[in-house]
């Protein structure tokens, strides 16, 4: 078995973001926690129903983000969706929570039994929304994770990741962040435009590519015409805006656009 299919199930894998309601105790909450987990269930029940390999969920809502520590109301919530979600999908779940908390992501993985988070800040530094991350996460969250006895749970590190400034990491190219990710224990990378559903540059993606043998995921602006040219270096995807209504974000659900998702990977894999 590859290593892509060993974390999602399939070769060139097709992966949905569920962007949960903004939680308890951040500025836009507005729903209770059984209304929250109802509507994770039912957007992970749909990607699942309609194809995709693998789901992740992540409190994109919950602006503006605190930099790498959340509050335990947050890890009590993201625990209670993600252990809804496991019993209702059989796919590969993962785990992001913003902005880089990545040990809270790991805690409630494992407790969730999820089989992989999404991290930021993991090698080098950068500037972003949040503020400086100027501490490097790898060292401190895989010695976290071995004391856990959550080595199961797969790290997918994004490299050169949007809406961040990497001015400070200007000598350093994605091909060599993505080769230092490998170095450093990440069982996958993931590359991405400047901002969420910003579509990335074909040259990052091809540069990754030739810098390291991990699984290779892109990790925005995926719509189905370019599901083919990007799976020519690509082992899997991360959708989170297509899918949606009128392909924002921050809408529902539209099964249509889901499914013509999953066709298009049908099609890419032949």
């Amino acid at each position: 078995m590859s290593l892509t299919a060993d974390i999602f199930g399939h070769d060139k894998a097709l992966i949905g973001m569920v962007h949960l309601a903004a939680l308890p105790g951040t500025p836009a909450s507005t729903l209770d926690m059984p209304d929250i987990m109802e509507q994770a269930v039912q957007e992970a029940t749909l990607l699942a129903d309609s194809g995709f390999d693998a789901i992740i969920i992540e409190n994109m809502h919950d602006v503006p983000y605190l930099q790498r520590e959340v509050g335990p109301e947050i890890v009590a919530a993201m625990t209670i969706v993600a252990c809804a979600v496991r019993r209702t999908i059989e796919i590969p779940l993962g785990v992001q929570v913003l902005a880089g908390a990545n040990k809270v992501a790991l805690a409630v993985a494992h407790a969730a039994h999820a089989e992989f988070i999404r991290v930021e800040g993991f090698v080098y530094s950068a500037v972003a929304d949040e503020g400086i991350l100027k501490e490097a996460d790898a060292g401190p969250l895989l010695r976290y994770r071995k004391m856990i006895g959550a080595e199961r749970v797969k790290i997918l590190a994004d490299v050169k990741k949007k809406h961040s400034a990497h001015a400070i990491t200007g000598d350093v190219d994605v091909g060599e962040m993505a080769r230092a990710a490998e170095f450093f224990g990440a069982d996958g990378v993931i590359i991405t435009g400047i901002a969420t559903g910003q579509a990335i540059r074909i040259d990052d993606l091809g540069t990754t590519r030739m810098a390291t043998q991990l699984p290779l995921i892109v990790g925005s602006g995926v719509t189905p015409e370019c599901v083919a040219n990007l799976f020519a270096y690509a082992d899997a995807l991360i959708v989170g805006s297509y899918y949606k209504r009128d392909g924002l974000w921050s809408n529902p659900p539209c099964p249509e656009r889901a499914k013509l998702l999953v066709e298009a990977v049908k099609e890419a894999r032949g």
